[in-house]
């Protein structure tokens, strides 16, 4: 498998959290992780700011944009854009519960119309050379799982679709919050275990509930790879394990401290264009979890950083507390993954 299509650990895309400078953070965790923006809908990319949507930094590859909506001609005129832009991989959004996103008729409510999916799969695939993806559910409200997955698969393969990444839970658009989606449908892996048993050479990536790089090696075995979500946002320290553990390869660095010194360039670049401390800063708090001083870094960064002209100053300060003897101290996290 070549190098860049080598997609054995991807991080999950997430509303609001895997935005262009959360992505090139975790770039510097680990060089071969598959990266996601948000989802971004088509007709914000066709109409909006697209170097605002659609920026990211050459260091970012292997970078995937995903979109949402469920109109094919739309859709394919929103991936020709993002193609033009050089991501690497244009993914279609088919699990997000929210209600912003069943409105629009896309998200995880398409999971009840696989010709519609396919049928923008094949609109985006034809307008485009770069692989076109989707990332579905199960199933949703009273579907029968076997016979939903089974059919979206289907549908979608025959359109062109390169891989699948499944969700592995239902979601609930009637009574269930997009919290509650993420927590309470239960897993059920062995539901993707038996659709790559059905389709043995699709790649098919798994998705949903997966909090270490060991549950997603159990969980994930016999698969052709795994995406973490909030687990991987809310403790990047693993992600500086991805490199060995998944790809027998030698981390970038040899451990956060390493990795926040060589990701001070690129925070100095931000703030000397005018942007703020805490835009990037928001995305390592989760860095040091159950360390002593971890909570002191957390609350300087959360604090300290939104002061206008905070520079890096606050960032080293905050990482100094690391280092001190203090006791051990733990934290609550928070996440919307699509």
């Amino acid at each position: 498998m070549p190098k860049n299509q080598d997609f054995r650990f991807s991080i999950a895309p997430m509303m609001e959290w895997t935005d262009r400078h959360c992505r090139a953070f975790h770039r510097t965790l680990s060089r071969r992780a598959w990266l996601y923006t948000e989802m971004v809908t088509a007709p914000a990319i066709i109409h909006g700011d697209r170097a605002r949507l659609l920026g990211y930094s050459q260091a970012e590859h292997p970078v995937v944009v995903q979109l949402g909506g469920s109109n094919p001609a739309l859709l394919a005129q929103a991936a020709r854009i993002c193609a033009d832009f050089g991501y690497d991989e244009i993914n279609l959004n088919v699990g997000c519960p929210s209600d912003r996103v069943k409105g629009g008729n896309f998200g995880a409510c398409l999971m009840r119309d696989p010709a519609l999916v396919a049928e923008c799969v094949a609109a985006m695939q034809a307008a485009v050379s770069i692989p076109v993806t989707v990332k579905c559910r199960i199933g949703v409200d009273d579907q029968d799982v076997e016979e939903a997955l089974d059919a979206l698969a289907d549908a979608v393969l025959a359109a062109g679709c390169a891989r699948l990444i499944v969700h592995a839970r239902k979601a609930w658009l009637k009574g269930l919050s997009p919290k509650e989606n993420r927590e309470i449908p239960p897993l059920d892996y062995d539901r993707v275990h038996r659709l790559k048993a059905r389709l043995p050479h699709v790649p098919i990536e798994l998705n949903g509930g997966l909090v270490t790089l060991e549950d997603a090696r159990a969980a994930g075995a016999g698969l052709d790879g795994v995406m973490l979500g909030r687990a991987a946002y809310q403790d990047p320290d693993l992600l500086l394990e991805v490199d060995a553990q998944v790809h027998g390869e030698t981390p970038p660095h040899a451990d956060a401290f390493e990795a926040i010194a060589a990701f001070e360039p690129y925070i100095a670049a931000h703030l000397a264009a005018g942007g703020r401390l805490h835009d990037i800063t928001r995305h390592m708090l989760g860095l040091f979890g159950g360390r002593p001083g971890a909570r002191t870094y957390r609350r300087t960064l959360a604090t300290e950083a939104l002061v206008p002209g905070a520079g890096l100053e606050v960032l080293r300060k905050a990482v100094a507390a690391i280092r001190r003897p203090l006791a051990k101290d733990d934290g609550t996290r928070t996440g919307t993954e699509g």
